[in-house]
């Protein structure tokens, strides 16, 4: 299955660190990021897995929830945890699925289902693709996804800049720009027409273009 923007993301149940749950049932009404690793005790995760404890406050700021998922037991990611801890200086304080039968990383499409139906003797080569980050709206449909290599850590802050700029649009009848962040100002989206812009922006926009309609970032 090769999953792609809007479509519905696949419900699953499994195990984590804070407990078993339905996916569905467990994101509720809310953004969610699910990020991905291809096995417990790799360097560059651990340096993410960190991190993302760090700006934790942020996502649940903007209403997101944060679900890790390794491709090992709960039982390993647990030792893991420790090391995060020792090692970066904040513990992940989000559950951590563990996939020790890859079902959740084939479904979600990072694996093939020639992958076999166990981690037992895959090594973090062989799972490199599990290197993903899924933004799940409320509405529960794939809204981002990013895939790194094992190689390059991720860079967690572009995804609450994207969060930001998605959770903005779903509310204002905008997009943004290149290299927008929050308070700049934004392009009115092209399904509004002139008149209806003229209604919405009393004060009127700049146009370069007049396809290219910029005014201040909408409030509230």
């Amino acid at each position: 299955m090769t999953l792609q923007l809007g479509d519905t993301a696949p419900d699953f149940e499994a195990d984590t660190t804070e407990g078993s749950i339905r996916f569905h049932e467990w994101l509720g009404d809310s953004w969610a990021v699910i990020f991905s690793h291809p096995k417990d005790f790799t360097p560059v995760c651990t340096t993410e897995l960190g991190y993302m404890a760090k700006i934790k406050p942020e996502f649940d700021r903007r209403g997101v929830k944060i679900i890790g998922l390794s491709v090992d037991p709960v039982s390993s990611h647990k030792k893991w945890i420790e090391d995060i801890k020792d090692t970066q200086g904040t513990a992940p304080t989000y559950p951590m699925i563990g996939d020790p039968n890859l079902k959740v990383s084939k479904l979600y499409g990072m694996l093939p289902a020639s992958a076999g139906d166990t981690s037992d003797g895959r090594t973090a080569a062989d799972n490199q693709t599990v290197r993903n980050v899924f933004v799940i709206g409320p509405d529960k449909k794939v809204k981002l996804i990013l895939v790194y290599p094992m190689t390059t850590g991720r860079n967690f802050d572009e995804v609450l800049r994207v969060i930001d700029s998605m959770q903005l649009t779903a509310k204002h009848r905008v997009a943004t720009p290149v290299n927008w962040n929050e308070g700049d100002d934004v392009i009115i989206a092209g399904s509004v027409s002139d008149d209806e812009a003229k209604t919405i922006y009393p004060n009127g926009w700049k146009a370069p273009r007049p396809y290219i309609r910029i005014v201040p970032q909408p409030k509230g």
